[in-house]
């Protein structure tokens, strides 16, 4: 019986590897690139896909399987992300970028959760749909899920949001440098408020290299801002997990800690230390690290694909635009908002 039950996950793990596969070979088409569309995305597009189409014909028994990807393949992917950043690079890019940072952050997740109330929207829809506004998008999303518990279509929808306006951030922020909108601003500053305020680390990338195109001097210092924003992640975490820990029947629940983001914070630890070893040669490291890089963005695209697989389509329905309305209005706050903060503390 354990061993059917062990080959019944099986199963449903080996589905989500072969839509995973599926997604990074769509996502090598020339027309998905130029949208910046990543694996990850397309795994959860082609996950709910098959969660309102083929879902009802597989055994129910294959469902284990799926939501193992969703968990613990889950987690190991976060924790492995680890290996994308450096305390060094935090060093490079300086203070003014850390404290702006500091500020989008905490100011997107208090604003989330407020407009949240005030539209009364679901409280876990609207912490997990700012958190992936504050931080790194749909990354930050997973990384919160476990934290959260919330149901699968939640995390969805939260994924979304970042979707739709991390692409409109990406296509806005060289339109706005081409106008000269954001003549204001020296290309350090207008590197600290792309990195800061745009959703996706992919959208930071495309949307640096954009404004690079056009003259500017932006793309690497964006994209260290940006990891700056990524490492947030894990205390960021850990204050969730204390003050979600906090509520429940006489002011006393469980708290749940995330262990894996100390794990994120220790390969990033590792990874500081292994960039800064000169007796290490680096073309060797750099292509170890590339392999686990690529290996852990297959994992996190796997467990993208199993969240779009646990997703129907009546669920969006059921969350309605409430959601939607919040990443609205923080898009305007980081876009608005972080000008200003920008350019008053860098």
């Amino acid at each position: 019986m354990i061993k059917e039950d062990n080959k019944s996950v099986l199963h449903g793990i080996l589905l989500i590897v072969l839509f995973s596969f599926s997604a990074f070979y769509i996502a090598g088409f020339e027309f998905v690139k130029k949208l910046s569309l990543s694996p990850l995305i397309v795994g959860i597009i082609l996950g709910m896909l098959y969660a309102n189409s083929l879902r009802s014909n597989l055994p129910q028994t294959w469902v284990p399987g799926i939501k193992f990807c969703s968990k613990q393949i889950l987690r190991l992917g976060v924790i492995l992300y680890g290996f994308r950043l450096t305390f060094q690079q935090v060093m490079e890019i300086g203070l003014p970028a850390i404290i702006v940072d500091l500020i989008i952050v905490c100011g997107t997740l208090g604003l989330g959760i407020l407009i949240g109330k005030l539209t009364r929207t679901d409280s876990q829809t609207a912490l997990m749909t700012a958190t992936g506004s504050a931080i790194c998008g749909a990354a930050a999303v997973l990384g919160a899920e476990p934290v959260v518990k919330c149901e699968p279509h939640k995390t969805a929808v939260a994924v979304s949001t970042v979707v739709i306006f991390g692409t409109i951030s990406m296509f806005l922020y060289p339109v706005l440098y081409r106008s000269g909108v954001l003549d204001g601003l020296t290309d350090k500053q207008v590197a600290v408020y792309l990195g800061s305020t745009v959703h996706e680390v992919a959208h930071v990338v495309g949307a640096g290299n954009a404004i690079d195109a056009a003259g500017g001097n932006v793309a690497d210092a964006a994209t260290i801002t940006k990891m700056i924003r990524v490492m947030l992640l894990a205390p960021v975490l850990l204050v969730m997990s204390l003050l979600l820990g906090s509520g429940g029947e006489g002011g006393k629940r469980k708290i749940t800690v995330p262990w894996f983001a100390f794990w994120f914070i220790g390969v990033i630890c590792l990874n500081s230390l292994l960039q800064g070893a000169s007796f290490i040669p680096q073309d060797g490291l750099a292509k170890v690290t590339g392999m686990i890089n690529s290996f852990d963005t297959f994992l996190l695209t796997m467990a993208m694909t199993a969240l779009g697989a646990e997703t129907s389509f009546d669920k969006f329905k059921q969350a309605g635009a409430k959601p939607f309305v919040i990443a609205a209005v923080l898009f305007l706050w980081l876009t608005v908002g972080g000008y200003f903060i920008t350019k008053l503390i860098v």
